[in-house]
């Protein structure tokens, strides 16, 4: 058996009644937004650029000017300050995780850093000189920005879409077999529609908060921009594509297997239909002006759209993180055995915050066993929580279906730990359930513990039953 003693452990951080996935989760479609924007902006500002200097759009350079200042602001400030606090909150949540993608794409992330530093500094040329540049050098500049943005989501494109369809990588651990995945290049065109249509919605509220333009020349405008979210046309294959690229069950999840998915799934169709509703009848074949109020309500759309995708990208990798190598909970395929037969806390460095609120070691041990295997999606009484999950269980099936948790919910992992922490966690579910009474009797019968360690051998270490077409997968 191998020694447990090597498996690596991180604190763990508490977010109090906030679930760890909402905060990161939160935090990522803002900054996803905010990323998507910058990107379609600086394309956008490129065309009407060019058209303002082939004399089609005379109020285009004004345009430029004014709203490539609102996305430096933007993009600049809130957005990298929102990468940084994507990057210190992944590390807080799920380290692991993060340290397998900067192991296996160090250099592409090293690439993308470059992109992103010829981001900000063509950026900030424009921002600063831009005014005072003849034409070419203010092309060039816009260009460069853009395409410098455009593959700074490409690179990231890659390692995010791998953590779903890994591809070749599980086989050949090759980077680029990793990187260039079935999922890679629909999300990578559909993320750059996204973009497009969510430049040309701010595009269109921008517009109206111009103060010294008329009627006509904001319907110009408008109309010029508008021409950005005809390619959402190309949205429905996009999402078939995507769909087919995916694994079987991950599909399952927003089509009815998980409830919250299939919501955000909906919201997420739902508003970008009814945005290309209205770009196709209203601005593209009737060319109609906009007001300030419906510019903000089809943005306000674009967002949910972006909450809803962002939601359902995260979610239907469920239970990984990556894919057919790491569990949620940072848990490798292969270390179940291991920590089922010496333990999962039995070596965690890490004290318990409050240990004395507690009334005894078994409650001590569950809450050990749920704060490293259950927290990073759960909390006990805030969201998501375990106590409100397992509420209509009797004692009996808390210990089933923990026990054999993949079975339970197929898109959990399984339980990585010994009956008697197993029991222990049961036992800290009845106590909370109880209203944290001070004494609380010790459970160790020798019957339950046989019970318990009867279902855990019966689930067994795979995943749940829609990964057991994998049989042929080797323990990593």
């Amino acid at each position: 058996m191998p020694d447990v003693l090597s498996f690596p452990y991180y604190p763990i951080n508490d977010f109090g009644p906030n679930m760890k996935g909402m905060v990161i989760g939160g935090l990522g479609i803002f900054h996803v937004f905010l990323a998507q924007f910058a990107i379609g902006g600086g394309l956008l500002m490129c065309y009407l650029e060019r058209l303002g200097q082939r004399g089609e759009s005379p109020d285009a350079r004004k345009f430029v000017d004014g709203f490539f200042k609102l996305l430096v602001l933007i993009s600049f400030v809130i957005g990298a300050l929102t990468g940084v606090g994507m990057w210190f909150t992944s590390i807080q949540v799920s380290p692991r995780t993060i340290g397998l993608m900067v192991d296996e794409f160090h250099w592409i992330w090293a690439t993308e850093w470059t992109f992103f530093c010829l981001e900000i500094v063509s950026g900030y040329a424009f921002y600063r000189y831009g005014e005072r540049l003849d034409d070419r050098s203010r092309l060039t500049l816009l260009a460069l920005y853009f395409v410098a943005a455009w593959f700074s989501l490409f690179w990231i494109n890659g390692i995010l879409s791998w953590q779903l369809t890994p591809g070749t990588w599980l086989e050949t651990r090759s980077v680029w077999g990793g990187f260039f995945n079935p999922s890679f290049w629909p999300s990578l065109i559909f993320r750059t529609i996204t973009s497009m249509t969510i430049a040309a919605l701010v595009a269109c509220v921008v517009i109206n908060a111009i103060p010294d333009l008329d009627r006509s020349a904001r319907t110009r405008l408008i109309n010029q921009s508008a021409r950005f979210l005809a390619p959402m046309v190309l949205m429905p294959l996009l999402g078939v594509w995507y769909f087919s690229s995916i694994p079987p069950d991950s599909r399952s999840w927003v089509l009815g297997g998980n409830v919250a998915m299939m919501l955000f799934f909906l919201l997420g169709i739902g508003a970008s239909l009814l945005i290309g509703v209205y770009a196709l009848f209203g601005l593209l074949r009737q060319k109609l002006f906009i007001n300030g109020a419906t510019a903000t309500l089809l943005r306000a759309l674009g967002f949910a759209a972006t909450a809803g995708g962002e939601f359902v990208r995260e979610g239907v990798r469920k239970p990984f993180t990556v894919r057919e190598t790491l569990y949620s909970n940072s848990i490798r395929l292969g270390e179940i055995q291991m920590l089922r037969y010496r333990g999962s806390v039995t070596d965690d460095p890490y004290p318990l915050k409050g240990a004395e609120r507690y009334p005894n070691d078994q409650v001590r041990l569950g809450v050990k066993v749920y704060r490293f295997q259950c927290s990073i999606c759960h909390t006990i009484d805030g969201a998501n929580a375990l106590l409100h999950l397992s509420s209509s269980w009797s004692t009996e099936q808390k210990r089933m279906n923990i026990a054999q948790l993949q079975r339970t919910k197929t898109f959990m992992p399984p339980f990585a730990g010994t009956p008697r922490e197993c029991e222990a966690l049961v036992q800290y579910l009845e106590w909370v359930s109880a209203y944290s009474p001070a004494a609380w009797p010790v459970s160790e019968d020798a019957e339950v513990l046989a019970r318990i360690q009867g279902w855990l051998d019966d689930a067994g270490t795979e995943p749940g039953a829609a990964f057991l077409h994998l049989a042929a997968r080797k323990p990593r």
